[in-house]
């Protein structure tokens, strides 16, 4: 059986789709810890006069931030590695309580291929612990489940004042290796 990569699926440039979808919800943050899973997709938004982009030192202060541009009548997303997920569940606390859409992009380590032991514990567990912070989540491993999967979660934070993240399957990233 062919896997995300077989030659028989469509080339999807998903970071392109992702922005495009960034532009038509009229994103003006894009918050980040750096990541070599959304490096596109930073550099695209970097080069974007309408949009800031931020490095955080940590991930939940990409939570913090997104609520002070809602309050200041703004959106933006939070991009993030599976890892950085635990680092949020406490400040998830303050979207449970205010209820500010809350737009995330988590990318997966831990999954299919994982070549790090320390990457697993938390892969394993990023799906429920953001569902047990009520984030709604949705997983793309597929380039041509992206686009749909973003729009509706989109659509879902910004007109519902949900929490909302899609993660960014490993098999759709691609297999990480130790540069030897």
């Amino acid at each position: 059986m062919p896997d995300s990569h077989s030659k028989l699926d469509p080339v999807v440039d998903w970071p392109e789709q992702i922005f495009a979808r960034f532009q038509q919800f009229d994103l003006r943050h894009v918050v980040y810890v750096p990541d070599a899973g959304h490096s596109r997709l930073i550099q695209l938004a970097q080069q974007c006069d309408s949009m800031t982009t931020v490095a955080l030192t940590s991930e939940e202060e990409g939570i913090a931030y997104l609520a002070g541009a809602w309050l200041g009548g703004e959106r933006g997303v939070l991009l993030m590695q599976s890892s950085g997920v635990g680092n949020c569940i406490n400040l998830l606390s303050l979207q449970v309580s205010i209820k500010f859409p809350l737009l995330m992009l988590v990318t997966m380590r831990g999954q299919w291929a994982e070549f790090n032991p320390w990457q697993v514990p938390m892969g394993q567990a990023t799906d429920a612990a953001l569902q047990l912070m009520d984030v709604l989540t949705w997983q793309a491993d597929r380039a041509a489940d992206v686009d749909a999967l973003l729009q509706g979660a989109a659509t879902m934070a910004f007109e519902g004042d949900a929490s909302c993240a899609l993660l960014l399957g490993q098999r759709l990233i691609g297999e990480k290796r130790w540069n030897k």
